[in-house]
């Protein structure tokens, strides 16, 4: 392969809703760039875009797969994107290095959540959006539909470059407003008939390509003057409008697509060669400093690692964006997020797990490379000067769907954490934690599909029989009212004994509250916690009742049993502890004593003194269809959610919720029931606050079933 210029690469990500066909129009973008001989299909089982196990057995994408072909003197980088939303990490790490997304609606169901997030993050990331109308051979196509609920969604920026003249069962024909022809496909797809526009269609045509002519004369200043001198535009002109109402998301053309047929799929392509812009057209790349890298091939090389796979027979490979300069075979670089040194030993330009292998590639282009000694997702490698930039990282979404995860067999505990942790450099959503707090590795991702997952490659490519069990939730306890106490620790049995006598006295903490008085306070240790809130520590002790030194034991009984709390064995929070007075032995006192003395005065006092459970609770931020959102809310609200506002957004409501963690288990399985799969939502921690009395109730007397289970 030719080392291609930045001007003459294009990016683009293939995305959209689930079932609207990226893989197919994928497989014929390959075909008609000559990269494949045959086209395969998902019913198949032999397309290039889905070949890893799991795709093969479910027929559908789970990761993003990056793919190229060479087309009219162009090499376009094509990155196939999953549409469920349970897989969005591979979609917005997609659209951080795509130039231009080509979003795919099925011509028979609309736009639905994997569009509208897919729109989300390419306005976040400032990409190009191309819509290619996909399926209109079926009988319940319906394109003029679509362009409403576009319009009405995205605005009068949606252009329409191409329409269907006979969608649903038979078609094989558009009208293509830049040509002003009538492109007749034959049954078989490929290379069209050009033909004139029949006189049926003349006036619909000229209609829809003066809006077209308008939109693209809006996108450059000196074309609009010419479009209000002339009042039109000649198709050079047309052109150059076009390309920069893209460029600047002014415009979002419509394209028509039949992939299953490769009817279309060719002038798709033509399209994008013609009209999307190469990386250097675009807004250059910022560093996390606000640095600027251009796309320029003189400037040192900068790469931006935005995918990390593992490849059976070939090991680690990382996919990469070449942000600046240009990188070659055995070039040294160095990681800016770690400062670890590496080598790029090989390039590839990739299609599925089929590698060409580049002696050079440069600024704009995505490539790949294996055998990086400690890269991952998110990294920046520089060469030269710039060693210490680091590229703007990937945002990924928050978990939304939690589960404890342990294997069957202890003996595959060690195995299941390192396959684990492996699976977490692949995909980034998908988060393990090891809960000291709960006993309990949780693993967090996107939705049950997305754990079920994760499951089936445990079992069935790494022999980890594992189960499923339903996660804690990691209460805290406080106290409400101040309460006083006194706690005597004695023991003999022979020699020295153990004594130690403690009175304290606790109060609820909250930020920039005074001083208690009724003690002197002679020294403070603010403790801030590993999980949240406060202890402050007051030592009140007058004329040596206890000795200075036997007082950090004393703290320290207290912070163990912070750590295991009195109601429900929660890590217990926001307290003000004040010693005050004591008792010491001559020769049985000492550090042991009192912090077995500490720890019992804090565990009664604490029950004194109007103790409460805290229960996390989460901003929850619902996307519904307007149809749906009176049983959603009700489901809301049955979850002890605090409705907080509402939004819309074209045909979606977006509802906003403060919801109790516990409240949240399987959300995603009960709302994708409620809305037929064409909801999502997203959720992120807020605080942590009260539980009402009946709850708090209900806890109590679970945790003391659980204390006689053990027993």
């Amino acid at each position: 392969m030719k080392v291609y210029q930045t001007n003459e690469i294009k990016n683009i990500a293939l995305v959209g809703g689930a079932k609207s066909g990226k893989t197919t129009i994928a497989e014929a973008m390959l075909f008609e760039g000559g990269l494949i001989k045959r086209r395969g299909t998902t019913d198949d089982k032999n397309t290039v875009s889905d070949y890893r196990a799991i795709e093969l057995e479910r027929q559908n994408s789970i990761s993003s797969t990056l793919l190229y072909i060479e087309h009219n003197g162009y090499k376009i980088n094509i990155i196939d994107a999953p549409g469920f939303d349970d897989f969005i990490g591979e979609v917005v790490a997609a659209l951080k290095v795509a130039d231009t997304a080509v979003m795919v609606i099925n011509a028979q169901t609309g736009i639905d959540v994997g569009t509208d997030l897919s729109w989300r993050y390419a306005s976040q990331n400032g990409t190009s959006v191309i819509f290619a109308i996909n399926h209109l051979e079926h009988e319940n196509s319906n394109f003029d539909e679509i362009i409403r609920q576009l319009k009405q969604t995205y605005g009068n920026s949606v252009t329409i470059c191409q329409y269907p003249v006979n969608s649903g069962l038979g078609f094989n024909a558009v009208i293509d407003l830049l040509k002003m022809k009538m492109l007749k496909f034959p049954e078989n797809g490929g290379t069209p008939e050009v033909l004139d526009i029949p006189e049926a269609e003349k006036a619909k045509a000229e209609e829809l390509q003066g809006i077209l002519i308008e939109n693209a004369a809006e996108a450059d200043e000196s074309l609009m003057e010419i479009f209000f001198e002339e009042g039109t535009l000649t198709e050079d002109q047309l052109k150059k409008g076009l390309k920069a109402g893209i460029t600047n998301r002014g415009m979002y053309p419509v394209m028509c697509v039949a992939g299953k047929h490769n009817m279309g799929v060719q002038r798709l392509l033509e399209f994008i060669t013609d009209n999307a812009p190469c990386p250097n057209e675009l807004k250059n790349a910022k560093t996390v400093e606000g640095k600027v890298l251009e796309y320029k091939t003189t400037n040192p090389a900068s790469v931006f690692i935005f995918k990390t796979g593992i490849e059976e027979h070939l090991g680690e490979i990382s996919f990469f964006k070449i942000y600046s300069g240009e990188i070659t075979e055995g070039m040294d670089m160095v990681n800016a997020t770690n400062g670890s040194k590496e080598r790029i030993s090989q390039i590839f330009s990739i299609a599925g797990k089929n590698r060409e292998k580049l002696t050079k590639a440069v600024a704009g282009d995505i490539v790949a490379t294996i055998k990086l000694k400690s890269c991952f997702t998110n990294d920046t490698l520089n060469a030269g000067k710039n060693s210490e930039d680091v590229i703007v990282p990937i945002v990924f979404p928050e978990p939304k769907f939690r589960t404890a995860i342990k294997a069957k067999n202890q003996a595959d505990d060690e195995k299941l954490g390192a396959v684990l942790n492996e699976m977490h450099k692949v995909d980034q959503t998908i988060l393990i934690e090891y809960s000291k707090e709960l006993k309990q590795i949780i693993l967090s991702g996107q939705g049950e599909l997305h754990l079920n997952i994760a499951k089936w490659m445990l079992e069935t490519l790494h022999k980890i029989e594992i189960e499923f069990i339903a996660p804690k939730i990691p209460y805290r306890e406080t106290i409400t009212k101040s309460a006083k106490t006194t706690y005597r620790h004695k023991k003999q049995s022979g020699g020295a004994g153990q004594f130690g006598e403690v009175h304290i006295m606790i109060q609820p903490y909250t930020e920039g509250m005074a001083n208690q008085t009724e003690f002197p306070i002679r020294a403070t240790t603010e403790e801030k916690l590993n999980w949240g809130g406060k202890l402050i520590f007051n030592n009140c002790i007058v004329g040596g009742a206890i000795d200075a030194r036997f007082l950090p034991a004393i703290l320290k009984g207290i912070m163990e049993k912070m750590e295991e709390g009195p109601l429900t064995g929660s890590y217990a929070r926001d307290i003000v502890v004040n010693v005050y007075d004591g008792k010491m032995h001559p020769v049985d006192s000492n550090e042991l004593s009192f912090k077995l003395a500490g720890r019992q005065a804090f565990r009664e006092a604490f029950k004194l003194a109007g103790p409460k459970i805290l229960e996390p609770i989460y901003d929850v931020e619902v996307i519904v269809p307007s149809d749906r959102m009176g049983d959603v809310m009700t489901d809301l609200q049955g979850r002890r959610a605090v409705v907080m506002g509402m939004d819309s957004e074209g045909n979606y409501q977006i509802i906003k919720a403060k919801v109790p963690l516990a409240e949240m288990n399987k959300y995603s399985t009960s709302l994708s029931s409620l809305t037929s799969g064409r909801a999502t939502y997203s959720l992120k921690y807020a605080d942590y606050q009260q539980v009402p009395s009946d709850v708090q109730t209900a806890l109590l007397k679970a945790y003391e079933e659980q204390e006689k289970d053990e027993d």
